[in-house]
C-alpha cells in the first residue's frame, strides 16, 4: 500500500525524524490559510499523489507570497501529472502540501529496503540527493553506499554514525543525521513497510537535518497488524479495477496484454500466462479466484475482466482439486444467466468430476470455445484474438 508524502511524514515525525512543518490542503482557500498559518516569505506547493519525479512534471511549485499559493493549488487540483512511474495514464491532483521553505545547503539521499537476497534489511544513502535513486546510479554510482542491517539485531546507533559520516557531515551534523536514519529505521519497521525513500535529506543553513520528502511503502499483507494504517489508503489514487478486486476477495493483477484470465491457483495463473505468451499472446491480468466456484464469485470476477476494455478474449482455466468441476460448471452457467459477456470465451475444465461438468456446459447452451489442456486453451485463446482481429 502506498501513502502519501505528507501521511509518511506523519509517521516520521512520531520517530523524531525532522521535516519542515506544513499542511495538507484541497482547495485554494485552505492552502492560503495554511500558507498564512506557517508565516514566512517562502512556500511549497506539492502536488499529493502517489509517484516520485512530481517535480518534473510540474507537481512541486515554489510560491512566494499567499496569491502564489491560492495560484499554484489552484493550477495544480484535478490536474493528472504523468511521471515514469505513472504510466502514460497519470494520476490526478486531489490534495496538495503546503510547505514552509527550507534553505537548503546540500541534499543527500536516503533509502531503506528489503534485500531479499541477504535476508536482511539494506539502508541505501548517497551524498548526491534530489534526484532519482536511478539516475544516481547511472550518473554518480560510487556516491551510493549500501548498509546491511541484521532484522534480529536492528540498526545500531554507531551504523547510523558511520553513515551519516560518509555522507561527508561534520560536527554536530553527524549526530543529526543519524538520528534521523535511526528514527526513519524505526518508522520502517514500525510501519512493516517494504520501502521508505526520503529523497532529499538535506542540511539546512544552521546545520539542521530535515526530510524535505518522504515515499513509503507498507506491506498489505501485515495491515492485519496495523489496522491504524488502513485509514491512509486513498483509493483514488489506485487502480478502479484493483480496488474492486480487494474489495471482492480477488487476487487480481492488471497487465498489458489482451486475454483475460479466470484462474484457481496462483500456481496454474501463472503457468497459464506463460503457455499465453508461448502461444504469441499477453495476458491482461492475474486473476485468482481460489477454491470457492459459486455463481457470485464468477459473477465478480466476469464483472472484473469484460469491464476492461483491453480484454478481448476470457479464459476460464480451472482444475478441481478438493474442488469440483461439476461445481465450477455450474457456477459459470449460473453467473452467465446474470451478467453477459461479449468477449468468446474460452474453458478448459480438469480434475475431479471434469466429465460432469463438461455435460453441464454443453447442456446449458452457452457460447464457448472448449479447450482440452492447458496449452490447447492458450492456443485457441490467442486465436480468438487474431480471429477478432481479422473481421
Amino acid at each position: 500500500m502506498n501513502i502519501h508524502e505528507y501521511q509518511a511524514k506523519q509517521i516520521l515525525s512520531k520517530f523524531n525524524v525532522p521535516i519542515p512543518k506544513g499542511f495538507v490542503a484541497d482547495s485554494a482557500e485552505a492552502a492560503q490559510s495554511s500558507a498564512n498559518e506557517l508565516g514566512g516569505d517562502l512556500w511549497v506547493v506539492k502536488a499529493q499523489i502517489h509517484s516520485g519525479a512530481r517535480g518534473k512534471a510540474g507537481g512541486i511549485i515554489v510560491c512566494k507570497n499567499e496569491q502564489d499559493v491560492s495560484d499554484a493549488t489552484n493550477k495544480l487540483l484535478g490536474k493528472t501529472l504523468v511521471t515514469h512511474q505513472t504510466g502514460p495514464e497519470g494520476k490526478t491532483v486531489h490534495k496538495v502540501y503546503i510547505e514552509e521553505g527550507t534553505d537548503i545547503k546540500k541534499e543527500f539521499y536516503l533509502g531503506l529496503v528489503f534485500d531479499r537476497s541477504s535476508e536482511s534489511i539494506m539502508v541505501i544513502t548517497s551524498s548526491e540527493g534530489g534526484m532519482s535513486i536511478e539516475e544516481i546510479a547511472e550518473e554518480k554510482p560510487e556516491s551510493i553506499v549500501k548498509t546491511k542491517v541484521e532484522a534480529a539485531v536492528g540498526l545500531q546507533a554507531f551504523q547510523a554514525r558511520e553513515i551519516a559520516f560518509g555522507l561527508g557531515l561534520e560536527g554536530k551534523a553527524i549526530n543529526r543525521c543519524a538520528q534521523a536514519i535511526l528514527g526513519t529505521y524505526q518508522a520502517f519497521c514500525s510501519s512493516e513497510a517494504t520501502m521508505a525513500e526520503i529523497n532529499p535529506l538535506v542540511l539546512t543553513g544552521d546545520n539542521q537535518i530535515l526530510a524535505l520528502d518522504c515515499k513509503m511503502t507498507i506491506d498489505d499483507n501485515a495491515l492485519f497488524r496495523n489496522s491504524n494504517l488502513l485509514e491512509l489508503k486513498d483509493k483514488t489514487q489506485e487502480d478502479p479495477k484493483e480496488t474492486y478486486a480487494a474489495e471482492q476477495g480477488l487476487n487480481y493483477i492488471p497487465l498489458d496484454g489482451a486475454i483475460g484470465n479466470i484462474i484457481n491457483g496462483a500456481g496454474l495463473a501463472m503457468a497459464s500466462m506463460d503457455m499465453i505468451q508461448l502461444a504469441g499472446g499477453q495476458p491482461a491480468n492475474f486473476l485468482d479466484v481460489g477454491g470457492g466456484a459459486t455463481p457470485e464469485k464468477f459473477v465478480k470476477a466476469f464483472k472484473l475482466i469484460s469491464g476492461d476494455t483491453n480484454v478481448k478474449v476470457i479464459l476460464i482455466n480451472i482444475f478441481a482439486g478438493i474442488n469440483r468441476c461439476d461445481w465450477v460448471a455450474q457456477g459459470i452457467v449460473d453467473a452467465l444467466a446474470q451478467i453477459n459477456i461479449e468477449q468468446p470465451l474460452v474453458i478448459r475444465l480438469a480434475g475431479t468430476n471434469v466429465d460432469e461438468g463438461i455435460k453441464i456446459l454443453k447442456d446449458s447452451k452457452i457460447e464457448y470455445i472448449e479447450a482440452s489442456t492447458l496449452e490447447d486453451a492458450a492456443n485457441k485463446a490467442v486465436k480468438a484474438q487474431k480471429d477478432l482481429e481479422n473481421k
